[in-house]
């Protein structure tokens, strides 16, 4: 869902306007009370861009609400969740090729950590996302060194005692598992620093590898790493609960 707006019918701009409902702008069209670039427009089917094209109804200019903009962005290892590093080092919306909005990370993933970050510039919803109190899950595949236990597994799904406190209970699915190694989805509603990490050191087993796939409603799917998708007006719907 971009900010760009493409040619629409002149039916569709008034109505997305609020000055009418797309039936009361037909009429209007038709009853010649609506001027693009100064003509008078009076053909049903007549496109303009509300980007460009001065439409006034009734002689008055009529302005758009403004678009915000909704990425997912499949974060590589190596760049920072930020808009700047002082260091120099990688940084998140330097993937973000043609994106003209100035849009801010919901949330954070680590230097080492990968997945689904999403951008916008749509404050309100951010911190509505980021806010404790609306306990938004977040799910990660998790490669661990060593083979995780069903006590371990427990442990963590009631809930793991860091430095910080408890953590809430964690949705935990085992996936796959070597002699070496262990995969598995874990789902939490927290936002502590390096908390994943943190869980799986104190039941005993260090992260190789960790990739954020789903935040809230939003999941990263078959997005490449380092590139990214804007999100659909229905996913759009969907986080701010209508």
């Amino acid at each position: 869902m971009g900010i760009t707006f493409m040619q629409e019918r002149l039916q569709k701009i008034i109505a997305h306007s609020g000055v009418a409902s797309r039936r009361r702008a037909e009429e209007l069209i038709i009853d010649g009370s609506v001027t693009v670039n100064g003509q008078v427009v009076r053909e049903l089917g007549t496109k303009a861009d509300p980007e460009k094209d001065a439409i006034k109804v009734m002689g008055k200019l009529i302005h758009l609400p403004q678009r915000n903009t909704y990425i997912v962005l499949n974060k590589p290892v190596g760049y920072i969740t930020s808009m700047s590093d002082p260091e120099g080092r990688p940084v998140v919306t330097e993937l973000l090729k043609g994106v003209k909005a100035r849009v801010y990370p919901v949330g954070r993933l680590d230097y080492d950590t990968e997945g689904l970050l999403i951008m916008t510039d749509d404050g309100g919803l951010a911190n509505s996302m980021m806010h404790p109190s609306h306990e938004v899950s977040k799910t990660y595949l998790v490669k661990v060194k060593g083979v995780l236990e069903d006590k371990e597994i427990e442990k963590l799904q009631k809930g793991i005692k860091l430095d910080d406190g408890m953590t809430a209970p964690a949705g935990v699915k085992r996936l796959k598992k070597a002699d070496a190694n262990s995969w598995i989805e874990l789902t939490i509603h927290e936002g502590r620093y390096h908390q994943v990490k943190r869980m799986m050191e104190r039941v005993g087993h260090s992260v190789i590898k960790l990739v954020r796939v789903r935040y809230g409603s939003i999941e990263l799917g078959n997005v490449p790493p380092g590139t990214f998708r804007y999100l659909t007006n229905e996913e759009v719907k969907i986080l701010k609960g209508r």
